[in-house]
């Protein structure tokens, strides 16, 4: 079963701590992240994402950010992070 996490509105420094916590939660689960609400989207975030996208591949683990806002994806075009951080097709 995938869990699916929502991030919240603002990815920023503060939030970065608390995801990691959220996401170590469910380490070595299926994850799917839930991008919709995101209005900003921080370094310190991306770097959070970034990392669990590396670790979800090593565990071998399913890992998809899905429904991303339009402020989630220009973060990442400002970063240059759209490479590095695909997004997965709409869901239904």
């Amino acid at each position: 079963m995938t869990h699916t996490v929502t991030l919240g509105d603002a990815l920023d420094m503060t939030a970065a701590a608390p995801l990691v916590k959220e996401l170590l939660g469910v380490r070595g689960q299926p994850l799917t992240l839930d991008a919709s609400s995101v209005r900003r989207l921080g370094g310190q975030c991306l770097q959070v994402l970034l990392s669990a996208q590396t670790t979800w591949a090593a565990d071998g683990q399913p890992f998809a950010i899905v429904e991303p806002s339009p402020e989630f994806t220009e973060g990442l075009a400002l970063m240059g992070a759209t490479d590095l951080c695909p997004i997965s097709p709409v869901q239904d």
